[in-house]
């Protein structure tokens, strides 16, 4: 009985709504047109405002900074290896998202599984709320569950802007697996220097015991049976070019501690089959 009054009082209210759009609807050309039209047009001007405000005030600034950013900054280098990719700010709570998943666990969920669920749960709205009333005070569910997502988006957006990134950092997980299968468990210096290995940018052209890039560089896991010893190691990574290496980039910038470390690590770095002795 509630029911089949309820689908009445649908038909009614749907008949009212055809009977008032014929009686006082406007036609979308050139009304609905004419606004849109509008409203672009402001849109493009607030950009070109904003295009303007940012380039003439870092034009005239002392320090190249105005009100917006920087009006240039460094040139684009092709052959980086050191580049951190960061999303626009509008994908910045996505961004931050990967920090709360951790890979490769749940990295899965938090990028694609929940927003997607949230994402079909928007579309098909009008078809599971069907009720009419629509005065914001009477539908609580619906305002709390709209602050919660503008406060949560919003604290993400905020997080992923100021979110450090630090090259490698998520290589560094496979280093006490690379100890144990290496056998340099006790070695702390070795380990240190593995921790260097997965932080700089080396895994992207070389590849350590199935991680990391397979080229242009060699595969680092068995390269101490070349009998260059940590000091040599360390060398060689310093500045690759005396050794006659003119596409390796030099490392003598990170430090005598982290090149030493490093030198130690390949040292021990003997092949998968190495036990510990």
């Amino acid at each position: 009985m509630a029911e089949s009054k309820l689908k009445r009082t649908q038909r009614e209210n749907h008949k009212r709504y055809k009977e008032d759009v014929k009686r006082e609807g406007k036609p979308f050309f050139p009304y609905a047109m004419f606004h849109d039209t509008i409203m672009a047009l402001v849109v493009v001007l607030v950009i070109i405002a904003l295009a303007c405000v940012w380039y003439f005030t870092a034009k005239h600034a002392k320090d190249g900074v105005g009100a917006l950013g920087p009006l240039t900054s460094a040139k684009a280098d092709p052959g980086t290896t050191s580049f951190v990719p960061r999303p626009d700010w509008f994908f910045y709570f996505l961004f931050y998202l990967l920090r709360v998943f951790k890979w490769p666990d749940s990295v899965f969920l938090g990028t694609v599984g929940i927003p997607t669920i949230l994402l079909v749960l928007l579309i098909g709205l009008p078809f599971y709320d069907r009720r009419t009333e629509r005065r914001l005070l009477r539908r609580p569910v619906a305002i709390v569950t709209a602050i919660l997502v503008v406060l949560s988006m919003g604290v993400l957006t905020w997080k992923g802007a100021i979110a450090k990134e630090s090259v490698g950092a998520e290589n560094v997980q496979f280093v006490p697996a690379w100890a144990k299968k290496q056998g340099f468990e006790d070695n702390a210096k070795a380990v240190a220097g593995a921790k260097v290995f997965a932080s700089l940018t080396c895994m992207t052209c070389h590849a350590y015991l199935g991680a990391g890039s397979s080229g242009p560089g060699p595969d680092l896991s068995a390269i101490a049976k070349g009998g260059r010893g940590a000091q040599g190691f360390a060398d060689y990574v310093a500045q690759p070019s005396k050794f006659g290496n003119n596409v390796m980039p030099a490392f003598a910038d990170i430090g005598a501690d982290n090149l030493a470390a490093l030198g130690e690590f390949l040292n021990a770095s003997k092949g998968a089959t190495a036990t510990k002795k």
